[in-house]
């Protein structure tokens, strides 16, 4: 039977208001309304055009409802530019991801996770320190942000929106947490999401407190302290004389020119003079791009679930339809975070048991 729930969130993702949508089908508004309020079905030729515009099988609007986010349980990244038809569409995403996680969770074993709950911490760089003594970091920088989220039972998914509004978001399902990234933006700008996502996931997981400017600016500070511990800064850069040495010194921490030029005034290691002067110098001569850029961070969960699927005989064609989604959208959850050659191609082997998906 037709799902007007499905409907909705197909309508969603694809940015369309009711109207537009009325208009790219050639029928009335109140048509579109009926069908999206569940006061009537469409007829089979109706749902093969509906399918056809949207873009999706006409198989994922005759399935069960789909468990979405909703929007106050979500943590976006750059709320105050981000249009409601982009945190709809980013939102349905979501969704997707849910049912793919669901999908894999019930053929593989994948990590619980390994969070803390700082939500009355009042410290954010207190709460960082915190997490990097439970997990046993140390002081020493983070490799990779997308495998220690991984490894840390956070599932972390690409949000293929091409837009500059949409940086990522994250949230928590029950007791599993969801972290998507923008892939389009800069490798180091997308570790810096990741760190700042992670804070909104222990510091915000029963909500943060009133007005988006605070809770952002928490979970900036506590991205900036996991990535940038203060006594590993102040031990390698006690003092700072030129924009040279901190073009330098990013590298060991893996970080943007801007991003290590704030946490060293914030440190008190430079003077407002200084900080205002290099954030100038960094415009002008780092504008277009990021020097000693770092390789695009991948996943190792995604390659490994993708390789097992591939030896299982499934390809992303099979994935998709099993999903009763378009080939696209899972392409989109996992873009830039895995190879797909992992799910082309003929199968090679055939799996009996669940797996367990560990990284060490």
């Amino acid at each position: 039977m037709f799902n007007p729930s499905r409907f909705s969130l197909a309508r969603r993702r694809r940015r369309f208001t009711k109207k537009a949508l009325a208009e790219a089908l050639g029928c009335d508004q109140k048509t579109v309304i009926r069908y999206e309020n569940g006061e009537a079905d469409p007829p089979e030729s109706s749902l093969v055009a509906l399918a056809k515009v949207l873009n999706f099988p006409v198989a994922f609007f005759t399935s069960d409802d789909i468990d979405e986010p909703q929007p106050h349980a979500a943590s976006f990244r750059s709320m105050s530019t981000m249009t409601a038809r982009e945190r709809d569409a980013a939102l349905a995403a979501g969704a997707f991801a849910f049912v793919l996680n669901d999908w894999v969770d019930a053929r593989f074993n994948l990590p619980s996770h390994e969070l803390i709950d700082c939500n009355d911490s009042p410290d954010p760089e207190g709460a960082a320190r915190v997490l990097r003594e439970k997990w046993s970091l140390g002081e020493r920088p983070i490799t990779n942000m997308v495998h220690l989220l991984e490894s840390k039972g956070v599932r972390v998914f690409s949000l293929a929106e091409n837009t500059k509004s949409v940086d990522a978001f994250s949230m928590w399902r029950k007791e599993t947490p969801f972290v998507f990234l923008n892939t389009f933006k800069t490798s180091e700008r997308s570790r810096f999401d990741a760190a700042h996502e992670l804070g909104h996931l222990v510091l915000h997981k029963h909500g943060g407190p009133e007005g988006g400017r605070i809770v952002e600016d928490e979970a900036n500070r506590f991205a900036s302290a996991f990535l940038m511990p203060e006594a590993d800064v102040k031990a390698r850069l006690p003092r700072i004389n030129a924009l040279n040495q901190i073009v330098e010194a990013k590298k060991r921490w893996r970080v943007s020119v801007a991003a290590l030029n704030y946490r060293l005034h914030k440190l008190k290691i430079t003077t407002d003079w200084q900080y205002r002067t290099f954030a100038i110098q960094i415009s002008e001569r780092f504008r277009q791009t990021e020097p000693y850029s770092v390789d695009r961070e991948t996943s190792v969960i995604w390659n490994k679930v993708l390789m097992m699927l591939r030896a299982d005989g499934l390809t992303k064609h099979s994935i998709a339809s099993a999903l009763a989604l378009p080939v696209a959208e899972f392409e989109n959850l996992v873009f830039g975070l895995a190879n797909f050659q992992s799910v082309e191609g003929d199968a090679v082997a055939r799996g009996k048991s669940k797996a367990d998906l560990r990284l060490v």
